[in-house]
């Protein structure tokens, strides 16, 4: 196989392999969504929207049958106090909740739309970080609605199609940011080995 030496990275040794095998790629861009991306602020209020593809974020030994979404982990870390996980899937509440999940919402249990739901949970205001890793186009605004007016910020991580998104003007004009993500905008050569730390450290309960 052949690969840019831009990309790649030397494992310390101390690692265990059955780990490091899943920390690039999927892991590394959910867990640096809320870590680099973000930089979700200690004692903020974050929703993520679909717990699943995005960072193949795993129960705890890296089970491929439980996928998780790792912005969880990541927001979790950063300190997070408020943490609502948004899945179709029913399962995802008791997995959601090991990786540090505080509410669950399962939308197709309500008429309601997604932003609607948030704002329920948060007082009417919303979030402070959104973060859609669907990669379904037509969720980017409900993601976006949910956080709060002024501050809110949310991080498109999901790879949908290429295709073009209508986005609510006066949702946006409102003083809401939005951004997109590759990567979880981690620098192969200085990122990984961080986070390779942190496995060998046990910073997260998930390794």
């Amino acid at each position: 196989m052949v690969a840019t030496a831009n990309y790649l990275v030397k494992i310390d040794p101390r690692a265990s392999m059955a780990d490091a095998s899943f920390i690039s790629c999927g892991f590394s861009t959910g867990y640096g969504a809320a870590w680099k991306e973000a930089k979700v602020e200690k004692g903020s209020s974050i929703a993520v929207q679909g717990l699943g593809p995005v960072g193949l974020g795993v129960h705890t030994l890296y089970s491929a049958k439980d996928n998780l979404d790792t912005v969880l982990v990541g927001a979790r870390i950063q300190g997070a106090t408020r943490i609502i996980g948004i899945d179709i899937i029913e399962r995802k509440r008791e997995l959601g909740k090991a990786f540090g999940m505080t509410d669950f919402i399962n939308p197709s249990e309500s008429d309601k739309t997604i932003s609607q739901l948030v704002k329920e949970l948060t007082e009417g205001e919303g979030v402070d970080y959104s973060f859609e890793c669907t990669g379904y186009m037509n969720l980017i605004n409900e993601a976006l609605q949910a956080t709060k007016a002024g501050k809110g910020m949310l991080t498109v991580v999901g790879a949908g199609k290429n295709a073009p998104v209508q986005i609510d003007f006066m949702t946006l004009i409102a003083g809401r940011t939005m951004k997109g993500s590759i990567f979880g905008g981690i620098k192969v050569q200085s990122g990984i080995p961080v986070i390779v730390e942190k496995c060998i450290n046990k910073a997260s309960s998930i390794w």
